[in-house]
């Protein structure tokens, strides 16, 4: 593989250790990559408890599943996302991000409720469609959210 500004071979090597310098950056970019990462392991550790406990019932499954890697996600983005863990509480970071966290189910909920009432039988994809801007946009404006709650305080 070569690479186009270079004129000269590039070891995949060398792309995944400069893709992994990029995301242990401490500016906007790693921090971004940081919070999709933390974001997609809790939304997988979500999914395996969903169905662990779906014997409960779904809204239990549910509940217990949104609230528990709720918890863990803001814990990694304290600690890592943000590297925050000095500066920032557990119980700050619980208490800021899961009030984020709960807007953006609410958000979604709405939005969701408001296409279901506008669109006369609505087809799964596009119920996933809107579920999927919705959380992009939430997703962006809890990043920057906390971006602003775990920044560095002058001492």
């Amino acid at each position: 593989m070569t690479c186009p500004s270079l004129s000269r071979p590039v070891a995949v090597a060398d792309l995944f250790g400069d893709l992994a310098a990029r995301v242990r950056s401490d500016d906007g970019v790693g921090q971004f990559s940081r919070f999709v990462l933390v974001g997609g392991f809790s939304s997988a550790v979500y999914g395996l408890l969903f169905v662990l406990l779906r014997g409960l019932g779904e809204v239990p499954a549910n509940l217990v599943g949104a609230a528990l890697s709720s918890v863990l996600a803001n814990e990694l983005h304290r600690r890592l996302t943000f590297r925050a863990g000095e500066r920032v509480g557990w119980f700050a970071a619980q208490w800021e991000g899961g009030a984020l966290a709960l807007a953006g189910m609410v958000a979604t909920s709405l939005a969701l409720s408001w296409f279901n009432s506008s669109v006369h039988e609505p087809a799964v994809a596009a119920e996933v469609l809107v579920i999927a801007a919705v959380t992009a946009t939430i997703g962006t404006l809890r990043f920057l959210a906390l971006r602003w709650v775990f920044r560095p305080r002058p001492v």
